[in-house]
């Protein structure tokens, strides 16, 4: 992203996006419905992360975001906790390399101390190998949680305002922003949950301020590329007014 960003509600959006966020959902049901394990759904998510990745790549999306694993997550039983780090690990170690062939560059946002040495390891790995990549920006949101976000967005702030080096009125919504963990991205333009679920669960609190929701009924492990293209094409079905009358919408649309 070569334009500086910044925490004002824009005024106008195109008709495809230029972030997607996506809470992955309905993998253990999934399993469930297949007479499967919890961890078989799991795995079958993994083909619709890729087949999510490449619609998106391919359609002009320039940001998408993926909630992984929530801060929360770790209530979920212990064997499917394990078995989720062991898919992440391995997730990373295969397909990083197919990331970088195709110009994706990779980022990782949450708290990972709570991740073993050999996670938090191939997660830089990741990073530095794809870091220099011009096409789509692939996010994943593991160990993440929106207030965590903020909160640690405030941390930093107020070890500057302790430092001497900020005023409590210098604060404002861009430095805030400028402290969260892709506060350097274009906010989200579509979020999508799987599943039928309704809800935002903890996620990007700050950033979906404006954001359009898309909420499929089908689990995400059956959230392919036409699923996708289908969300892509009800997004930009949407009027986004940005707290403005249709008739200033009007006003600035260009002429034909």
């Amino acid at each position: 992203m070569t334009e500086s960003v910044t925490a004002d509600i824009p005024l106008t959006a195109g008709k495809t996006p230029r972030h997607v966020a996506i809470i992955m959902d309905g993998n253990n049901r999934w399993a469930k419905e297949h007479r499967l394990k919890g961890v078989a759904g799991h795995k079958a998510g993994v083909d619709a992360v890729r087949a999510t990745v490449e619609t998106c790549a391919r359609e002009g999306v320039e940001v998408l975001t993926l909630f992984a694993f929530s801060s929360e997550n770790w209530r979920r039983p212990k064997d499917e906790v394990s078995a989720l780090m062991h898919l992440f690990l391995f997730a990373l170690e295969r397909e990083v390399r197919k990331l970088h062939r195709n110009n994706i560059r990779l980022r990782m946002i949450g708290d990972r101390s709570a991740f073993s040495s050999a996670i938090q390891k191939h997660m830089e790995k990741a990073e530095e190998l794809t870091a220099e990549n011009t096409g789509l920006t692939l996010v994943i949101a593991a160990n993440y949680g929106g207030r965590w976000d903020i909160a640690q967005a405030n941390q930093k702030l107020a070890e500057k305002v302790a430092a001497g080096e900020l005023r409590p009125s210098d604060i404002t919504e861009d430095l805030i922003q400028q402290h969260l963990s892709i506060g350097d991205l274009p906010m989200p333009d579509l979020l999508i949950r799987t599943a039928g679920e309704q809800r935002i669960s903890n996620f990007l609190l700050w950033h979906l301020a404006y954001t359009e929701f898309y909420f499929p009924h089908v689990f995400w492990p059956d959230f392919k590329a036409e699923q996708m293209r289908e969300a892509l094409k009800v997004y930009a079905g949407r009027k986004r007014r940005f707290g403005q009358t249709d008739d200033q919408i009007a006003a600035s649309s260009p002429k034909e």
